[in-house]
C-alpha cells in the first residue's frame, strides 16, 4: 500500500487559523459573561456554552475545509478519518480559569495519523501561541524553543495540576507534597496544555499529572518533544494514566523522583 504524504506545515496553518478564530469567540463570549452549562466527573468539573460553541466553530472550519479528515473533541462528536489525518481538539482547556476570567487558559488544536501526532497549536488565552511539527521544530510566536537545561533535582521548578474527582485529588495531594521536599516548587497553573507547552519553552523543568485526556495533551506534548524533552505516559497505583513530560537530560532522574514520591505504581 502505497504511503500517503501529508504536508505537515499547510495541517499546521489551518489549526493556527482556526485556533485564532476561536480564541476570538471564547474572548468575545468570556466578555460577556460566562454560564456553567453542565458538570462532567463531579460538581467542579465544569462545562459552560463556550465550551461547546468553541468547539463547534473548530469543527465546523476544520472539516468544510478538509472534509475527509477525523475529529476527536473534548465535548464530543467523534468521527473517524478517511483521509489519515485526525484532528483532536480542547476547545478550552483550563475551563475554570475561563469560568474565573484568569487568562490561563488555552485553545488547543493538533493533527495526528494512525501513529503520531504531526501537527499542534496551543493558542493562550494571553496571547501566547504556540506551534510545532513533527521534525520542524516548535516555536512561541516566532521564537524558537529550546527546553531548558535540567539542574539538580531540588532546584527544579515543576508543573502539575489535580484531578476534579475527589478520591483522585486527595492521593495526589500526597504524592505533590512528597514531590515538594524534593524540588524548588510546584506550579498549579490550570490548564494542562500550557504546563506542558511551558516545560518546552523553559518555563518549567518538568511536568506530572494523573487522568490527563489525549485531548488535553496532544498538541502540547508536540511543542515540548520538538523543543527537546521527553514524556511517558505511566500508571499510578490506583491504575490511572500518569502523563510525565521533562527536558530529556534530566528525564529518568525526574522519573525516578516521582517513583519515590509515591506517583507510579508497580510495574
Amino acid at each position: 500500500m502505497t504511503e500517503v504524504k501529508h504536508d505537515y506545515a499547510a495541517l499546521l496553518a489551518l489549526a493556527a487559523e482556526v485556533a485564532a478564530e476561536a480564541h476570538a469567540l471564547g474572548r468575545r463570549m468570556r466578555d460577556h459573561g460566562v454560564d456553567v452549562a453542565d458538570t462532567k466527573t463531579s460538581l467542579t468539573d465544569v462545562v459552560t456554552a463556550a465550551d461547546h460553541a468553541v468547539q463547534a466553530l473548530i469543527r465546523e472550519r476544520l472539516l468544510a475545509a478538509r472534509p475527509d479528515d477525523g475529529f476527536l473533541g473534548e465535548e464530543g462528536g467523534r468521527r473517524d478519518s478517511v483521509s489519515g489525518i485526525r484532528w483532536v481538539v480542547d476547545p478550552i482547556d483550563g475551563t475554570v480559569n475561563y469560568l474565573y476570567d484568569i487568562d490561563q487558559w488555552a485553545v488547543s488544536i493538533a493533527a495526528e495519523t494512525s501513529e503520531e501526532v504531526v501537527a499542534g497549536v496551543v493558542h493562550g488565552a494571553n496571547g501566547d501561541v504556540y506551534t510545532a511539527t513533527r521534525g520542524g521544530g516548535s516555536f512561541l510566536g516566532s521564537r524558537r524553543l529550546s527546553v531548558r537545561p535540567s539542574p539538580p533535582m531540588g532546584q527544579r521548578l515543576i508543573h502539575t495540576g489535580f484531578n476534579y474527582q475527589p478520591e483522585v485529588r486527595a492521593r495526589q495531594g500526597e504524592y505533590v507534597a512528597a514531590l515538594l521536599t524534593h524540588v524548588r516548587d510546584v506550579r498549579r497553573m490550570g490548564s494542562s496544555a500550557l504546563d506542558i507547552c511551558m516545560v518546552g519553552a523553559g518555563r518549567g523543568d518538568g511536568y506530572v499529572e494523573e487522568c490527563v485526556h489525549h485531548w488535553d495533551r496532544a498538541a502540547a506534548l508536540l511543542v515540548a518533544t520538538e523543543a527537546g524533552a521527553d514524556f511517558e505516559l505511566l500508571t499510578t497505583p490506583s491504575g490511572n494514566e500518569l502523563t510525565v513530560c521533562s527536558p530529556a537530560d534530566g528525564h529518568r532522574e525526574f522519573v525516578r523522583i516521582l517513583g519515590e514520591c509515591g506517583f507510579i505504581g508497580n510495574t
